[in-house]
């Protein structure tokens, strides 16, 4: 592991002043320190901030559920709050990686991350979620962008993560048995006006199915996507799964979400 100089920054203007071209936020650790003992990455600057109270904490109305950046997995899977309000994203949270991965691992850096086979960035999509960041806000379908890619510009930082309430939701993971990363995760939400139907780990970032939530948003049952096809031509094919494997999967866990509604 190469040297850095490493920084604790009170709150997040700090945080962002901190920042440069070759330097990395650090909350959970999760990716970043793995990476750096790999030599994977190299960072000039190391910027803590898990000690910034605005970012953590778990806030609840009637239309949303708030989420902080630094709040860790363990705490959105216990929170009685959000076990009520999404009872999907709690059990999405606890079926996280491991006991220690879900202590330290936080929300905000899931999203940043964006791993292809990561759990969060689908509840960002079927939830129509809005990232705050320390300067604007993004909405969840225009945040994702490719394999570990995201809207994030550099010293941007991710406060918060708001969750839309659906009418039912539901999430459920094929999972690697090694490392509990979604070989293919599908999260279904249904919201009064539309169904959305979240998908990851099949490709090389998450997506909404077009075809099988216009399907339920027009027939909420089993029925509606029986006869449906998936073209597999751009799914991710590795030794776990091939990408023929995985479009059968999309379909299998959509119909398990349903009805587990």
């Amino acid at each position: 592991m190469k040297t850095f100089n490493y920084h604790v920054a009170k709150d997040s203007k700090e945080a962002s002043k901190l920042s440069s071209s070759n330097s990395a936020f650090l909350a959970g650790g999760m990716t970043s320190i793995p990476s750096l003992k790999l030599g994977l990455a190299t960072y000039k600057d190391i910027i803590d901030i898990k000690h910034i109270k605005k970012l953590s904490g778990i806030k609840v109305s009637n239309k949303t559920v708030t989420i902080g950046a630094t709040t860790k997995h363990a705490e959105v899977a216990s929170s009685k709050e959000v076990q009520k309000a999404i009872p999907s994203l709690a059990k999405l949270a606890g079926g996280i990686g491991d006991a220690q991965v879900r202590n330290r691992g936080t929300v905000g850096g899931s999203i940043a991350n964006n791993d292809p086979s990561a759990c969060y960035p689908s509840a960002c999509m079927a939830l129509n979620a809005i990232i705050h960041t320390n300067e604007r806000k993004i909405e969840a379908s225009k945040f994702f962008k490719g394999m570990f890619e995201t809207a994030l510009k550099k010293g941007e930082l991710i406060e918060s993560v708001e969750f839309q309430i659906p009418e039912k939701s539901n999430y459920q993971k094929h999972p690697n048995p090694a490392s509990r990363y979604a070989i293919v995760g599908v999260y279904l939400a249904k919201h009064k006006k539309e169904v959305n139907v979240a998908i990851t780990g099949a490709k090389a970032s998450v997506y909404v199915d077009k075809d099988i939530s216009k399907a339920l948003s027009n027939n909420f049952s089993i029925s509606a996507i029986n006869n449906m096809k998936i073209n597999s031509s751009e799914m991710n094919s590795d030794i776990h799964a091939s990408g023929e494997y995985r479009g059968s999967l999309v379909l299998t866990y959509t119909k398990k979400a349903i009805e587990a509604c």
